[in-house]
């Protein structure tokens, strides 16, 4: 008996909401609610009781096709929130787009850190990410994405499918970043010296605030094998973008840049998740 494909390719929606207060020198979790395959594992004070750490996990270990991600956090008034993953997000070959939306909000005072491991794309992957940012205030924001496309070491090479990707940040309801991309499968970007220049990752930094130009000088000195970067400092908000080879080494670049900006913006020495070097 032949049934229909669709029974084999069932989408898999997940939700994952939280959100943080401030509780004398604490940051505390005061909301985890989720729905379907996506958690927070116990959160973790590696800083002290002012910086809360949550690694979110998606247990499935891969997107498929029609799959819909739906992650906020709330950074309420003062609290400090670092959020990371375990390992690298896969989105697999699908004939269904497979979503996820993210949506980050920053009360006044408060400082969040979206640090997220590599998001890797297999050939033929329908994958779109929308990313909506909200500052309030004085709100303080350290975010990065890598994106590889394709599993160069499997010598894949993205040749079908398509990437899309939208992230607003607002601060007080203020556009100050806008931006949209989108790769299809061998498309001429991906080996144009006007677009990948034949690199599978690319990596973008963006951190709230504006650095003295002796360390963005600094920044722009950042030597890492097998990657290309370089900072543009706006108004109000510093972008690094960067191609590389390998997602590993993209990931070392925006650790190093980390390193560097964090004391200077933050106020506080870059101190790892453990969970980066498991």
């Amino acid at each position: 008996m032949n049934l229909p494909a669709a029974l084999f390719t069932p989408s898999w929606p997940a939700e994952l909401e939280l959100a943080y207060a401030r509780h004398g020198e604490r940051t505390t979790p005061v909301q985890r609610r989720h729905l379907g395959p996506l958690r927070v594992q116990k959160h973790l004070y590696a800083e002290g009781p002012q910086v809360c750490q949550h690694i979110i996990v998606h247990p499935p270990g891969g997107i498929a096709g029609g799959d819909r991600l739906d992650i906020s956090a709330d950074a309420g008034e003062n609290t400090w929130v670092q959020l990371t993953s375990p390992g690298a997000a896969k989105w697999y070959r699908a004939s269904e787009v497979a979503r996820q939306d993210l949506r980050l909000s920053v009360a006044a005072g408060a400082t969040l850190e979206w640090l997220p491991q590599e998001t890797i794309l297999y050939a033929g992957a329908q994958a779109e990410l929308h990313t909506q940012i909200e500052l309030q205030g004085d709100a303080r924001l350290f975010y990065w994405d890598i994106i590889a496309l394709g599993r160069p070491a499997a010598d894949e090479r993205f040749s079908s499918g398509h990437f899309q990707a939208a992230l607003d940040i607002r601060r007080d309801g203020k556009l100050l970043w806008h931006e949209r991309q989108r790769v299809t499968g061998d498309d001429g970007l991906l080996d144009s010296p006007l677009g990948l220049d034949g690199q599978p990752v690319f990596a973008t930094l963006l951190v709230s605030g504006e650095v003295p130009g002796e360390l963005l000088e600094r920044c722009r000195e950042v030597q890492v094998a097998g990657v290309r970067g370089d900072l543009s400092q706006l108004s109000g908000l510093l972008i690094a973008r960067c191609l590389a080879s390998e997602a590993l080494k993209a990931r070392a670049w925006l650790i190093a840049l980390w390193r560097l900006l964090r004391p200077a913006l933050l106020g506080r020495e870059a101190v790892p998740p453990r969970i980066w070097s498991t």
